[in-house]
């Protein structure tokens, strides 16, 4: 048999393979160009009374790495990687403003941030949460869960969005609601209600975002502020978790009694197995590949692993392990028994840790160049009480990551506000700026773009943008103020 490939067809393919390597340029490039002049002005331009000039460099990198993330002219990693990269030139290499005379190592300050406990830590989540995905623990445990809810369509949605809620916190929320939609699908698929349908789908969404906000490891800002504040204040583990669950629970419990007057009546039914029996896993990056059968050994030695890491995270005030420490028991354990392999290590979300690197070299630069002390010293002369400029810092880190990646909007606000706290009541009042800041940027949803797990839903067709608007308004607004307030209360508690 023969096959006749014609010239209009072979123009085709070309099309459609090049289609994959298009590249705006120009706009990009055109957006690299303003950009780099906006942030060059508020720089230079200005007559900045006491400000060095080792600060106004630093201010011109962090305007020039923010008016990139705002306006994506490139990745967002690459954004993180040029902040660092100019850090290094400008400011930390022989005969940069920052460095001292004689000392050759000046720069090393802005990398060391790559082999900081906030990185181990959040590479060590990404382990665990690769490990559960590829035994098929993590959908095992929700549809199980799911199954118990029986057909009741408020029980439906309560453990639909307490699994993802739960899940997010120790896993990436971005995996946690792609996997409950797809857990989801066959009932969504299969309602007569769309009104049900698309009420479970935002529940899961924002179940996934309010998730991140309990843990450390749940989300990159959360390791940004803890980073960042290490310095001055130390918050471990469960520290966090004291801030960030109560809040997100309190949030959540508002969240449902909402959604769950939507869901009444509806008719919903549960789907079949996702996974069609506990070891039919299917590989990474496999698509249409066959299933591969996995050892039942390795998914319990996830679960093990998984239960001794959490419990030495919630322990660390008793046992003394630092954090980070405690991350090497899954990376190591893992690695050594099969379970994470090469494949599993090429694919975890490196541009998130980049991003991450890249957020806490910005606020060394901040710091160490004078550039957080000075900004903090215009900041202490406005006529407004401390526990009100850390609630605007705040409302403007929700405002900015509901346009933008919440990571890279702590990475631009976060320093500045740590610097802001510090210069007002020391080290105590930086944390109650960073904390509720971190967490009001996970608070942000009102738009697909927000988050992952609201494009993720988006992209399902079960909702549309205003579906999201409203919800997300409102947990936004309410978000901010609760956050600092209960994060100030516990602080004061605290001693």
């Amino acid at each position: 048999m023969k096959f006749r490939i014609s010239r209009a067809d072979t123009r085709a393919e070309y099309r459609r393979i090049l289609g994959h390597l298009e590249f705006d340029s120009g706009a990009a490039f055109l957006k690299v160009i303003l950009c780099f002049l906006a942030a060059a002005l508020t720089a230079f331009l200005p007559n900045y009374p006491g400000l060095e000039e080792s600060a106004r460099w630093s201010l011109a990198i962090v305007a020039f790495c923010g008016l990139l993330w705002m306006t994506e002219a490139i990745p967002a990693f690459a954004v993180a990687l040029l902040g660092i990269g100019l850090q290094i030139i400008i400011l930390g290499a022989p005969g940069g403003v920052m460095a001292v005379d004689g000392d050759s190592k000046s720069w090393q300050q802005f990398v060391e941030p790559w082999a900081s406990p906030s990185m181990w830590l959040f590479f060590g989540g990404f382990i665990l949460a690769r490990a559960s995905s590829r035994t098929g623990l993590d959908r095992d445990l929700a549809d199980r869960l799911l199954r118990l809810a029986g057909a009741k369509p408020e029980r439906i949605l309560l453990v639909a969005m307490l699994t993802t809620f739960v899940f997010s916190m120790f896993l990436s929320n971005t995996a946690t609601a792609a996997m409950m939609i797809a857990i989801l699908g066959p009932m969504l698929a299969s309602s007569q209600s769309s009104s049900a349908a698309r009420t479970l789908t935002i529940g899961g969404a924002f179940s996934a975002n309010l998730g991140g906000m309990g843990t450390i490891i749940g989300t990159p800002p959360n390791a940004i502020a803890s980073g960042l504040l290490n310095e001055v204040y130390e918050v471990d583990f469960l520290r966090w978790m004291l801030f960030g669950l109560p809040p997100a629970m309190l949030l959540l419990g508002g969240l449902f009694f909402v959604l769950q007057k939507k869901v009444r009546g509806a008719e919903l039914h549960l789907g079949g197995n996702v996974s069609d029996g506990p070891e039919a896993i299917p590989e990474s990056g496999a698509g249409l590949a066959e299933p591969r059968l996995l050892p039942r050994w390795q998914r319990w030695t996830v679960l093990v692993v998984f239960l001794a890491t959490v419990s030495l995270w919630l322990s660390g005030s008793w046992h003394g392990i630092p954090t980070a420490v405690v991350s090497f028991l899954p990376i190591v354990v893992f690695s050594i028994t099969g379970v994470i392999r090469a494949e599993e290590i090429r694919t975890l979300d490196w541009d998130i840790l980049i991003l991450l690197a890249g957020g806490l070299s910005l606020g060394v630069g901040v710091a160490e160049s004078g550039l957080a002390s000075w900004l903090a010293s215009q900041l202490a002369t406005l006529p407004i009480q401390p526990w009100a400029m850390a609630m605007v810092f705040s409302l403007l880190t929700l405002l900015l990551s509901n346009f933008m990646s919440n990571t890279a909007a702590a990475n631009i606000l976060i320093p500045i506000g740590i610097a802001a706290g510090t210069s007002l009541a020391g080290a105590k009042e930086a944390a109650a700026f960073a904390i509720p800041m971190a967490l009001s940027a996970s608070a942000a949803m009102c738009l697909p773009i927000s988050t992952p797990p609201n494009a993720i839903a988006f992209a399902g067709g079960q909702v549309r943008s205003r579906d999201f608007i409203l919800p997300g308004a409102v947990i936004g607004l309410c978000a901010f103020p609760l956050t600092s307030v209960w994060s100030r209360l516990l602080l004061q508690w605290m001693g």
